[in-house]
């Protein structure tokens, strides 16, 4: 009986309550008929993988002004996707976002498919993506679980398995709340209850709308659920990255190979990134100095160190690797963040000459 009253309480609080979202159709205008997008669907979940909300909102805007529709993704330059890109974060995701919208548009005349399993055939979409998607903007009774989700529910249940491993009996339990009717608010609305409520550390119990089912709440453990296993110590790499500007201005950069991190994006010639301090060869002859201080940057599952050398380069110089880019068509903005802390220090130093 409590299960069959969680999904109408919890409907009618985003019914009064549902965060504003520029890829978002709201309780009113889903009542006044308007459907969700599913190109927009798609393309918020993706941006949002890993990455908070307050980071995707100008990035979707971007996207949408220059893409309005999977045809116009589809169609677009891999390099000018990239660079969009660029300072969001797990590169993949932008490489798999062109290979899905190539896909829709190739293989499925435009149009994303209606069902989950159909959507979990496309390049690129997990099952929690798909499970979005369907519910979202199809209405299919999908189950939804990012980690919002998982937070809620285990507290509704007071599940005391840690995560990772709880993450079945979680989704089960998902699966038994969500309604056959209006699933896509179902599951925005746990969403926006874990982002605004039902929060990691110091839960809004007391406004909570579903306190009168919460057996965390009931038994005191709400704020120290979902128990999370210890999360082993991340490995430190070291690397060498070697920025070059020509006499005219022109800068040293390479395109980095499609597969592996940060794949696809546009960065500075260096070492490959390892446990120990690589050997560094420079790209070019010239006289290599090393930059003050080093870069600093952490990666889901490393800390990386960077030291950066710089050189004042000829004309007539001929790398080895990269290409030389006139500042005209080159700018920080379009480089990923670690590429971008590289690109400041070696301005910095540079300057100081």
């Amino acid at each position: 009986m409590r299960d069959e009253v969680i999904a109408p309480a919890l409907l009618a609080w985003y019914d009064r309550s549902a965060r504003v979202m520029p890829w978002r159709v709201g309780p009113e205008e889903r009542r006044a008929g308007v459907r969700p997008d599913p190109y927009r669907v798609w393309l918020s979940e993706v941006m949002l993988q890993q990455t908070t909300v307050a980071a995707v909102r100008d990035y979707f805007r971007r996207f949408t002004e220059r893409w309005p529709d999977v045809a116009a993704l589809a169609a677009a330059e891999d390099g000018e996707v990239m660079a969009e890109w660029a300072g969001l974060g797990y590169y993949a995701r932008a490489r798999n976002l062109l290979k899905c919208a190539r896909a829709v548009a190739g293989d499925h005349g435009g149009r994303f498919p209606e069902k989950r399993d159909a959507l979990l055939a496309l390049p690129g979409v997990g099952p929690y993506t798909a499970a979005a998607i369907a519910a979202i903007a199809f209405d299919e009774p999908a189950t939804v679980v990012d980690g919002n989700v998982e937070r809620v529910v285990a507290r509704l249940f007071a599940v005391e398995t840690p995560l990772p491993a709880a993450k079945p009996e979680l989704t089960a339990l998902t699966a038994r709340l969500t309604p056959r009717e209006l699933p896509g608010d179902f599951a925005q609305a746990m969403m926006d209850l874990g982002a605004t409520i039902c929060t990691p550390r110091n839960p809004a119990c007391g406004i909570c709308p579903l306190r009168f089912a919460c057996a965390g709440h009931a038994t005191g453990r709400a704020s120290g659920l979902p128990v999370k296993a210890a999360k082993p110590e991340k490995a430190t790499r070291h690397g060498v990255a070697f920025v070059g500007v020509r006499e005219d201005g022109a800068v040293l950069v390479e395109r980095r190979p499609e597969r592996g991190l940060l794949g696809g994006m546009l960065g500075w010639p260096g070492t490959d990134w390892a446990l120990s301090e690589p050997v560094a060869t420079p790209p070019a002859p010239g006289r290599w100095r090393n930059a003050a201080g080093e870069v600093r940057h952490t990666f889901t599952h490393f800390h990386l160190r960077l030291s950066v050398m710089t050189a004042l380069l000829p004309r007539d110089a001929a790398p080895d690797r990269g290409h030389f880019r006139l500042r005209s068509e080159f700018s920080p903005a379009d480089l990923p963040t670690v590429m971008r802390k590289v690109h400041d220090l070696a301005s910095a130093d540079m300057a100081d000459d």
